[in-house]
């Protein structure tokens, strides 16, 4: 049997109630997150409930894309997000099993690839 560990994640940004500074849904700090290193990360809301994973070969433009973009499968559900955490990882290969584990394993709600729980 394989067994895998979630790692502590290397940043973790929270939305503020009433942000002073220039703000996407609340979060200012995605300047904290790596611009060109890959990694995985994952949404929760304010219950602590897994939303979302994702992974990506250059973190930050990925994550915000999720907040901006018109298609992306969190499109309805931005407002939902409280936190974000974030996990720096180069190899691809883990990226894919540490995905596919934590959305399985946490049941995040609106992840539609990958999914064997339901």
């Amino acid at each position: 049997m394989i067994n895998i560990t979630i790692p502590t994640p290397d940043v973790s940004i929270t939305k503020q109630s009433n942000p002073q500074l220039s703000h996407i849904y609340g979060f200012t700090d995605f300047i904290q997150i790596p611009r060109d290193k890959g990694g995985f990360f994952t949404f929760y809301n304010a219950k602590d409930e897994l939303l979302f994973v994702g992974k990506a070969r250059k973190l930050r433009p990925r994550i915000k894309k999720h907040f901006e973009d018109t298609v992306s499968v969190m499109k309805n559900y931005r407002d939902e997000v409280t936190k974000i955490e974030v996990f720096i990882n180069e190899d691809p290969v883990e990226r894919e099993i540490y995905e596919t584990y934590i959305l399985n394993k946490g049941r995040a709600k609106y992840n539609v690839e990958k999914v064997l729980y339901k």
